[in-house]
């Protein structure tokens, strides 16, 4: 839409002068008066908006790389209160009230659903994936629930669901959304896929596998949670580990830094590592595994 006023300064801009009527002879010369409009020196206008916003893929300053699954709930809402803005604070605060109050569906989508798909918009992309963590939470949502939101979600929204696993599932109910995100190549969902909810659950056969898709994709092996305990004396893995190390080399490709360090947890002399806290529903002494057990059979 064309403002106005733009339009009026470019049709007195645009419009002849009137040359100014001659002086009679003898009259002496009057000095020329400046044109207020380009004689005036320009001038700054004083920056009143404050910092720049980062752009949406630039993750806020000093924000601590909180892991979602590992956290738990309470932690989490501490760190988004003492990060997010006012306005944020306040959204997120009506966002978990109404997820609390209704947390069953209510027509076609449920009131908190459409909490997920503004969170992004409303606390910053930074901190969107814990703030949908909070909300599904706050709803109390139910395997079918979280797999609705993974089936219709965004990447971000599939990402936030696997996040909150371990949060609101006791069981393997839910394992069929962690093999699918082991299906794709979106490191970042790989990447929350083989967190806790996958180290109590996944089958051995299954978490070797995830191990080595993160290797050949890239994601980072510090993202497999228990990675210590489920790696140690893992005879298989070895084998496998082993087998892709020698197939990488015999293809004149570098072998990944991060397969050796798993390669070193698969040693049996090696000392087992402590059993790792477990935030989940199923409380500090839920066994970790499928149903409670980690077998080593492939």
């Amino acid at each position: 839409m064309t403002h106005p006023q733009a339009h009026q300064a470019t049709s007195v801009a645009d419009t002849p002068a009137t040359p100014a009527p001659s002086a009679p002879p003898g009259t002496p010369a009057t000095p020329a008066t400046p044109d207020p409009v380009t004689a005036t020196p320009k001038t700054s206008a004083p920056d009143t908006a404050g910092p720049k916003t980062p752009a949406p893929d630039t993750p806020a300053p000093n924000t601590p790389n909180v892991p979602l699954a590992r956290t738990p709930p309470t932690t989490l809402h501490r760190h988004l209160t003492a990060h997010l803005g006012e306005a944020a604070r306040a959204w997120l605060d009506r966002a978990l009230e109404e997820a609390a109050a209704h947390p069953g569906a209510h027509g076609p989508i449920s009131v908190w659903e459409l909490r997920l798909a503004e969170a992004g918009r409303r606390c910053g992309p930074e901190h969107a994936d814990a703030v949908r963590v909070l909300i599904l939470h706050a709803a109390r949502a139910d395997t079918d629930a979280l797999t609705r939101v993974y089936a219709q979600g965004t990447a971000a929204e599939r990402r936030a669901v696997l996040h909150a696993l371990p949060h609101l599932v006791p069981g393997p109910q839910a394992l069929p959304l962690v093999e699918d995100a082991l299906r794709t190549n979106d490191t970042r969902l790989l990447a929350a896929a083989v967190g806790p909810y996958a180290a109590r659950h996944l089958a051995a056969h299954q978490w070797r596998h995830a191990v080595l898709k993160c290797l050949f994709t890239g994601v980072p092996v510090t993202e497999v949670a228990e990675l210590d305990r489920r790696a140690h004396a893992d005879a298989e893995l070895a084998r496998m580990l082993g087998d892709y190390a020698a197939e990488r080399t015999a293809a004149g490709r570098p072998v990944p830094q991060d397969l050796h360090r798993v390669l070193t947890l698969t040693d049996p002399e090696a000392t087992p590592p402590a059993p790792a806290a477990d935030h989940g529903p199923s409380g500090p002494d839920g066994a970790p595994g499928v149903d409670g057990t980690h077998g080593k059979e492939s």
